[in-house]
């Protein structure tokens, strides 16, 4: 029989993925704070609390800002836990700290007896509403093998890679490469057009070579074309997660200097404009440009 699904978050990302989950026949139960998200998802039930969402679930997951957010669900006067029937298993796609996954994961185990799952995603919200995302999965091999079938049905490269938090280590090094592209992108359109290129040509002239990427071939033609309304993401969801990853080496002992000078760069942008595109931090370098 098919699992039944709660999904707790229905932003960007959370939204297509309810809908892509119920075109593949799953049936899914939300919650997200602010109601007038629910439009977004026609079809799925609505629950009046995370708690509500496990008590009709299988199976929860999570698609929700930060760890505060991720905490508050699962522990609040209307969380997980205050529900004693339903799902067993939570899947967390949210972006939050290793430590803190594990951290809530011992709590909910033994205030729940709820199993988890970390797998962060990576894509946008094309891929999300697609079955395209990429998935980093961390957790033990009874619950991922339980996790894999709903993930499926939301991935298009799936990889369980290795035990509990090590799906948001991934994630933490996937955000350090995206976030460098996206800052090093808008330097190489103002770098261009400062050179008076054509840079609209640009990714099809660099196609193929050692400097071809996803990221030259989806982010720089937007931060060209000024392409940033519907935001596809959020700039305070990059920086948060830049934040993430600064904290991350730190606690390592690391320095990294060229990740670090992004975070900060990408922080001067967020810091005024956070409901706006990631992308759209290329507007620090339109004034220079003039």
């Amino acid at each position: 029989m098919t699992q039944r699904i709660g999904f707790v978050g229905l932003g960007l990302m959370g939204a297509p993925m309810v809908r892509r989950l119920m075109a593949r026949g799953w049936p899914v139960t939300v919650w997200n704070l602010e109601p007038e998200r629910y439009a977004e998802v026609p079809g799925a039930t609505i629950a009046t609390s995370p708690a509500a969402v496990r008590a009709a679930s299988d199976i929860v997951i999570f698609c929700v800002l930060d760890a505060r957010a991720v905490e508050e669900c699962c522990f609040s006067a209307h969380g997980l836990v205050q529900s004693t029937t339903g799902a067993d298993l939570l899947i967390d796609m949210s972006t939050i700290n290793p430590d803190a996954t594990r951290t809530l994961a011992a709590r909910l185990g033994h205030e729940a007896g709820m199993d988890w799952v970390d797998a962060p995603i990576s894509g946008g919200p094309g891929p999300a509403g697609e079955g395209q995302l990429t998935v980093m999965m961390g957790g033990g091999d009874g619950p991922c093998a339980r996790a894999m079938p709903v993930l499926q049905d939301l991935a298009g490269n799936l990889t369980h890679v290795g035990p509990l938090g090590a799906g948001q280590t991934a994630k933490i090094l996937n955000q350090a490469i995206v976030g460098a592209g996206y800052v090093l992108m808008a330097e190489a359109l103002a770098l261009a057009e400062a050179a008076g290129l054509d840079a609209a040509r640009l990714p099809a002239a660099l196609a193929g070579g050692l400097a071809d990427s996803k990221v030259l071939q989806r982010i720089y033609p937007q931060q060209q074309a000024r392409d940033y309304e519907p935001p596809r993401g959020y700039a305070r969801q990059l920086d948060k997660d830049l934040k993430n990853v600064v904290g991350f080496l730190k606690g390592l002992g690391l320095e990294l200097p060229v990740v670090e000078t992004v975070a900060a760069r990408y922080h001067q942008f967020a810091a005024d404009a956070p409901m706006q595109d990631s992308a759209a931090v290329a507007r620090l370098y339109e004034k220079p440009r003039g």
